[in-house]
């Protein structure tokens, strides 16, 4: 098994590749394929040739959630590489606000509309349970928040039909992959909270050894307890691999690099990870 960060804020040592605030990451078996996430849409496609993936073979594609540095990239994606299914949570669409400093509402949900990515040959299944896309491969769904400290970011917001109101993103899902080194997770943004989901895929799962944890954190946007209270609860839940990525905040990556020495480093376009 073979998975690659392939959009990034950062690009890595590779020559060629670039970076973007986004995610996307290429999980290879020899099962079959999977692209988690697609970036905002300018990086992927070149980042992918630079790195001799061939994105044309990928059938399964699953989206953490829908902000649109996750989802941007499906346009360039079914243009250039065909029809693929789509798995995500229902509410995917919903329209997506980030609060700014003004007062004025920034969107950022998913920046095309279903009817369109379906013309361009998406077929999307929406879901909001645990559900394998692969052998050994799981999408969590809809994750339980059980501990009060993982608060999340408070200057998001979204429309429903009791109007404009804080986000408390019920579609943020993340990757569970089984191995023989214990379970390896890769995140989107992880608003659910790592800890949350931690937990959750330990318990759907089965496994309590956590290998390898990728993505986005989304600690850089969080306060000082739920920081504080995060590395507590990582010390109870040892975790093998620590890579954060995109969201996880510059602070909060030095904080876990000074806790986590050998286990945590940056994860860039272009980390790889062999199993």
């Amino acid at each position: 098994m073979r998975i690659t960060i392939l959009c990034e804020n950062n690009a890595g040592p590779l020559s060629g590749t670039l970076g973007e605030h986004g995610f996307a990451a290429l999980v290879e078996t020899g099962d079959g394929s999977l692209l988690f996430d697609t970036g905002q849409g300018e990086t992927l496609l070149p980042n992918a040739r630079r790195m001799n993936r061939n994105l044309q073979e990928i059938k399964t594609i699953a989206l953490s959630h829908g902000h649109y540095d996750h989802t941007g990239g499906l346009w360039p994606l079914l243009r250039s590489c065909g029809g693929k299914e789509i798995h995500a949570h229902p509410e995917l669409f919903l329209n997506r606000y980030r609060l700014k400093d003004t007062g004025d509402k920034l969107s950022i949900g998913i920046p095309y509309r279903q009817e369109f990515l379906e013309g361009l040959g998406a077929r999307f299944v929406f879901q909001s349970s645990w559900r394998e896309l692969l052998p050994g491969i799981f999408l969590t769904g809809q994750v339980p928040r059980r501990n009060g400290f993982e608060t999340g970011d408070k200057g998001l917001l979204c429309d429903t039909v009791d109007g404009c109101c804080s986000d408390t993103h019920p579609d943020d899902q993340s990757l569970v992959i089984l191995t023989g080194k214990g379970l390896v997770l890769i995140l989107g943004c992880c608003h659910a909270g790592i800890i949350n989901t931690l937990e959750y895929a330990q318990e759907r799962s089965g496994v309590k050894e956590i290998y390898a944890v990728i993505g986005g954190m989304h600690l850089g946007f969080c306060g000082e307890t739920q920081l504080d209270e995060t590395v507590k609860a990582l010390r109870r839940i040892p975790v093998r691999k620590l890579v954060g990525s995109h969201c996880t905040g510059f602070a909060a990556a030095a904080r876990l690099a000074r806790e986590f020495p050998g286990s945590f480093q940056p994860g860039q376009v272009g980390f790889t990870l062999e199993i």
